[in-house]
């Protein structure tokens, strides 16, 4: 897949979180796709198709992922998943198109010079889900955010208050070919890996360890990676940890979902988590 065609997607992605946002405000008319595809100012019959070509699947299909009596049968199951699955190395079901990531943890010196003396290079690029800012080290990618509604120098400002003290210097050669190989679906899953560098406390970085055993096509509640922690009781600092994230999609804190069913609080908005979840179940239908 080529750089070109991403953007093509991001552009198809920006119909579909209206269409998602308007099935948001409109649940309980429960709109038909008739009506869902004049909201994003299209014809049943291009939406259709529209979606299909982001997705690989129909609306209606895709919507089905997203109920919650489909959110529900996934929290049930992930919670046996949890025990067999995570402290068996994940060779359980919805695997196949996982990335490889590994990471490291600054050490507590480290953290105290809020970057000083690291040189960050940084680049805006698009992908299936709109647009993205990614940054690295030469330990690592240190950031992944999503850019809401063309707001570049609102994501740029994110990065610069995670890293006041970093030498930043933007790349966008440089990052772009990074952005393909993350959100390429065609990217070898056994390639090199992905390497983080993540800067947080011990507990956060747990927290953040914990979701990368999250299987693709599988969502889990905080009190279950809390438990999964051996702190059954912290479900509120490991909501805290989730909501500031500093790798969106590779560490997939999307797949962490409220514990009623609900998939909302996401830091790149619940239209965006919504996508990513679909997308994701409908990749792994046939897993």
């Amino acid at each position: 897949m080529e750089l070109h065609d991403f953007s093509h997607q991001s552009d198809n992605y920006q119909r579909i979180e209206k269409a998602i946002q308007y099935i948001e405000g409109n649940f309980k008319s429960r709109p038909n796709l008739d009506r869902i595809a004049a909201s994003v100012h299209l014809s049943r019959y291009h939406f259709d198709r529209l979606f299909k070509r982001w997705a690989g699947v129909s609306p209606i299909q895709f919507m089905q992922y997203l109920t919650l009596d489909y959110t529900k049968d996934k929290l049930a199951q992930s919670q046996s998943l949890l025990d067999a699955s995570l402290n068996a190395g994940l060779s359980g079901p919805g695997r196949l198109h996982d990335l490889f990531v590994t990471f490291e943890a600054m050490t507590p010196g480290e953290f105290k010079k809020q970057g000083a003396g690291l040189e960050i290079s940084y680049g805006f690029s698009a992908n299936p889900f709109g647009e993205c800012l990614l940054a690295t080290t030469e330990r690592g990618i240190c950031h992944l955010g999503f850019v809401e509604g063309g707001q570049h120098l609102a994501a740029l400002d994110q990065l610069i208050k995670k890293w006041p003290r970093a030498t930043l210097i933007e790349k966008n050669r440089r990052i772009g070919p990074i952005v393909k190989n993350i959100f390429n679906p065609d990217h070898p899953r056994d390639a090199t890996p992905f390497n983080l560098l993540l800067k947080g406390t011990n507990f956060q970085v747990n927290v953040w360890k914990a979701l990368l055993r999250i299987p693709e096509g599988w969502v889990v509640s905080c009190r279950d990676i809390a438990v999964y922690l051996g702190r059954p009781k912290a479900f509120r600092a490991v909501a805290n940890a989730i909501a500031i994230n500093p790798v969106g999609y590779l560490i997939p804190c999307h797949r962490v979902i409220a514990k009623s069913g609900n998939i909302h609080r996401y830091r790149w908005g619940s239209a965006r988590k919504k996508a990513l979840l679909g997308w994701e179940a409908a990749r792994n239908r046939s897993a």
